[in-house]
């Protein structure tokens, strides 16, 4: 029943910037913790940001002061805005969020989206 579907993704000159979005079915968004996570080929996927259902963030290192994630929840999306972006960043971006109940946790992943940071 959940689904995630991102879109923004494409090509960019370093130092560019790109926003990606993350639409989410369901009524239960606004308390649901969202992320983004990225993969490079041959790369382990890697949590780049996260925001809870209060709205609390936090950031890899090393987009820290680059990228800011945030949502809203009228709307079912969440977003990631992302700057001053360097050939680093290339990577499959994908969201994330976890359904969770007394029997645990459940994984859910939108399709990816690609952001080529090149010159």
């Amino acid at each position: 029943q959940v689904q995630l579907v991102e879109s923004g993704g494409g090509l960019v000159q370093p130092g560019g910037s790109l926003r990606l979005s993350c639409a989410a079915s369901g009524s239960i968004f606004s308390r649901t913790p969202m992320a983004w996570y990225r993969q490079a080929p041959g790369k382990q996927r890697e949590l780049v940001a996260g925001i809870s259902s209060g709205s609390y963030t936090n950031y890899a290192d090393s987009v820290k002061g680059r990228f800011t994630i945030s949502r809203d929840n009228a709307k079912n999306t969440v977003y990631l805005q992302m700057n001053s972006l360097k050939h680093e960043d290339t990577a499959v971006y994908y969201c994330n969020t976890k359904k969770c109940s007394t029997y645990g946790c459940t994984d859910y992943w939108g399709q990816g989206t690609q952001v080529t940071v090149s010159s």
